[in-house]
């Protein structure tokens, strides 16, 4: 099972970027799917997740500016990063709890993560 992540890139203060990540596999389940993000030197800290009900949480720093949704149909969930600050710089991951089959078609619990995305933001 994979996670792929799209969608980082360089944007000026206030400007607006939109991450997706698209898991892909044998896939049975994902349940709660997240985005992380991590400056160098510094703790890998949570931004935002989402339930596979849709319940969501976010980080009291981007809460009225993120927004993460969910396509079940898809395997992706996506974070909406509006007026976004030179401090929301960092490498962004993808997370997902997803129940797969293996190569001997036993089901298996997994957390994943996808590879970061670099989000820049320049003031």
């Amino acid at each position: 099972v994979q996670l792929q992540a799209f969608g980082g890139g360089l944007v000026q203060a206030g400007g607006s970027l939109r991450l997706s990540c698209a898991a892909s596999g044998n896939i049975i389940r994902i349940d709660d799917m997240g985005w992380y993000r991590q400056v160098p030197g510094k703790e890998r800290e949570l931004v935002a997740d989402i339930t596979s009900g849709g319940s969501t949480k976010y980080a009291d720093s981007v809460k009225g500016r993120f927004t993460i949704f969910r396509d079940n149909a898809k395997n992706t969930v996506y974070l909406q990063m509006n007026s976004l600050k030179p401090e929301d710089t960092a490498f962004y991951y993808c997370n997902a709890q997803i129940l797969y089959y293996s190569a001997y078609d036993a089901p298996v619990a997994s957390r994943s993560w996808g590879q970061g995305t670099l989000v820049t933001v320049s003031s």
